[in-house]
């Protein structure tokens, strides 16, 4: 498993995706975009976004924003190395704070987010929340991070080294003995006793 920068060509499957989970798709561009990739098979398991706010200061703001998990992949680390991958993005474009506006401010808080005072956001967020609570996320938090404060729980590594999409499939398969049928003594209907 690892994360890599989205390509141009995976602009279906990320509309798709942040469509079917209803998330923010405001202002879309492929090349803000990771995705987490199972190294065997080549499937998509997660995506995240930096989106870069310009301000009439200078002063640029980065968000993360639709961070996504498919079903088959949640539980098992890739959110977290999705959030890593994009902090190191913008550690790399020069951020020193990253900002999220989530509905799910505990799961940011893992990794060393803190709730911030909705009138302590630049001025681009404060809109950006008021928007974002009106179209896909009522319950927007604000959320902040110095990247140099960024952790990964230990937890988050190891689940990621051995991701797996049938991980939550431990369901074993049914036989005649959970119906009451002794396949030794059974008779059938078409039985030609051979």
């Amino acid at each position: 498993m690892y994360v890599r920068d989205a390509k141009n060509r995976e602009e279906v499957w990320l509309l798709d995706h942040i469509e079917e989970m209803g998330l923010d798709e405001t202002a879309f561009r492929s090349r803000d975009y990771v995705i987490a990739i199972d190294e065997e098979t080549n499937e998509k398991a997660g995506f995240g976004r930096i989106r870069i706010h310009k301000t009439d200061e200078g002063e640029d703001v980065c968000e993360l924003t639709s961070i996504g998990v498919l079903d088959d992949w949640r539980e098992q680390g890739v959110g977290a190395h999705v959030v890593e991958r994009l902090i190191q993005k913008a550690g790399d474009e020069g951020f020193d704070t990253v900002y999220s506006l989530t509905d799910e401010p505990t799961y940011l808080q893992q990794f060393g987010f803190d709730r911030t005072d909705p009138a302590d956001l630049p001025e681009k967020l404060r809109d950006r929340l008021d928007e974002k609570r009106e179209m896909s996320a009522p319950e927007a938090a604000p959320m902040e991070l110095s990247v140099a404060a960024f952790t990964m729980p230990g937890k988050f590594r190891e689940a990621f080294k051995r991701a797996d999409p049938d991980e939550g499939d431990d369901e074993p398969e049914e036989g005649p003995e959970d119906f009451g049928i002794d396949p030794d003594e059974a008779t059938y209907k078409y039985d030609t006793g051979r």
